[in-house]
Order: structure tokens, then sequence, then C-alpha cells
């Protein structure tokens, strides 16, 4: 029988958090995945923001070092302060040693801004097809039953994660964040995110590794309600390098797009 997954991905525990099973990444049942380190670090961004009815734009992560699965730490500190443009940095840590404090495993820059109203763009291409119309699905490539491909229910537009190519996937929430408070449309959005280059995957999960080295997200406007999708394209070059790239998307349209740079290596 299948196990119960834990409620959350993260449970606060002394001056930090403790990652649980649903953290688990397809690489190694040690490590987290990425998804939810990012969620992570946007929160603890948007904690120390001084525009609190701003929007965050633009988050740069750039993953320094594998997350172990286990306690982790995360602080933040604004870069440059302003009242209408403001850029956040945040940095994550794991373990309990001096050493491994001193370590940052993740950093992400976000910058944010001050909101107006203004007439936007019409949105130009065709809708992705909705969650309704979309299919369930449970990746076969983790090893463990409870890991991160439990902590969102998927639905596919297009594509599979069991199958090489492009891919589209609608996700809500099956956990929280944090233990005890709720996953904002931003969290959710980022811990869906990091599984781009994994639901568009073209190599074969048991012959090569292709893990993501940085995500980039760009937004046009906060992701907003239960269901959100990410439409997703890999493309790997002769040299061991890849790219993912997807259009995001919530129930009214597209709100942006992610970028990430892949290490390919045959295991």
């Amino acid at each position: 029988m299948t196990p119960a997954p834990p409620s959350a991905l993260y449970l606060p525990e002394g001056d930090g958090y403790r990652a649980t099973d649903l953290t688990i990444g397809p690489w190694d049942p040690a490590l987290q995945h990425a998804g939810p380190v990012a969620a992570l670090l946007a929160r603890e961004a948007e904690r120390v923001s001084a525009i609190p009815a701003g929007q965050t734009v633009r988050l740069a992560f750039d993953i320094l070092a594998p997350v172990p699965v286990g306690p982790v730490q995360v602080a933040a500190r604004l870069l440059r302060p302003g009242r209408r443009i403001e850029l956040v940095e945040a940095v994550l840590t794991a373990g309990d040693s001096p050493a491994d404090r001193d370590r940052p495993l993740v950093r992400l820059t976000a910058w944010r801004l001050r909101t107006s109203a203004v007439e936007p763009t019409p949105e130009a291409g065709v809708p992705l097809p909705g969650p309704e119309q979309s299919r369930p699905e449970t990746a076969a490539f983790f090893t463990t039953d409870v890991a991160y491909h439990r902590a969102l229910d998927w639905r596919f537009a297009h594509g599979s994660f069991n199958a090489p190519g492009p891919a589209a996937a609608w996700t809500r929430p099956l956990c929280t964040l944090v233990e005890g408070e709720p996953m904002s449309p931003l969290q959710h959005l980022l811990v869906m995110t990091d599984a781009a280059s994994g639901i568009s995957a073209v190599l074969d999960w048991t012959r090569t590794t292709f893990a993501n080295i940085d995500l980039t997200v760009a937004l046009l406007r906060p992701p907003a309600g239960e269901w959100l999708g990410v439409d997703a394209a890999t493309t790997i070059g002769p040299a061991g390098a890849g790219q993912c790239f997807a259009d995001l998307h919530d129930a009214t349209g597209r709100i942006g797009r992610s970028a990430q740079a892949l290490f390919v290596e045959t295991r």
C-alpha cells in the first residue's frame, strides 16, 4: 500500500524548516526537487519586501549545489530598496553545522514592482486547453512512492510525463508549502514550473541526467486561481547543454514564461 503523503512540503523547525518526502526529486531520493526550494525562497523574498502591495515580475534562481532532504534555512535582504521598484535577494542553506550554514546552495534575485492600472496588450495565440479537458497522469520515473510528483495534481493537455517530447500540463496543489499556512498562487507556480524540463524531457531518464542549473521566471501579472498550467519544450545541444522554455498560464490566459539551462550527462 502506498503510504499517505505529508500535508506539507516543509515543516517549521527551529530557525528554519525540515523538508518532507514530498520534496524528493527524480535523480536521487536524498536530494530535493528544485520546485519546492524555489517556492520557499520566493516566500522569504516577499516577506522582506518593502512594497507590500507590489507584484513580483522576475525571479532568477541559481542552483549552486544539490539540496539534501532534511533541515534547510532561508534568509532574504533588499539589494535595491525603492518605493516603486525593488530587488530582493534570498539564499537557501542546508544542514546544521556552521560550515553548512555558510554555504549557499540556491540563490534567488527577484524584481518587484509597485502595481498601477494600465491598458494591457491583447493576448495572441491559441489558449491552452483547460484542466477539465486534460487527463490525469502520474510520473513513472520517481524511485520512491512519496516524492515531488505527489505534491501536485497533474492534468496533461498534451504530451506526457512518461513519453519524450513537448508537453503541457495543469496542476493544483495537494499539500501546502509550509505546514500551517496556505500555498499562494506564486508559490504553487514555482513548485510546478521547475518541472517544465521534466514533463518535456527528450532523453531517457535511465540513461542520461539533464538536471537544470538555473530557473528564470518572468511574469506579466501575478498568477491566480486553483489551477495553473505550464506548456514546455526542451532542446538539447551537441555539447552537453540543453534549454527548456515554457509558457505559464492560469485559467484566464498566459501569465509569463520560464527558462532553464540543463547540464546533460550520460549516467
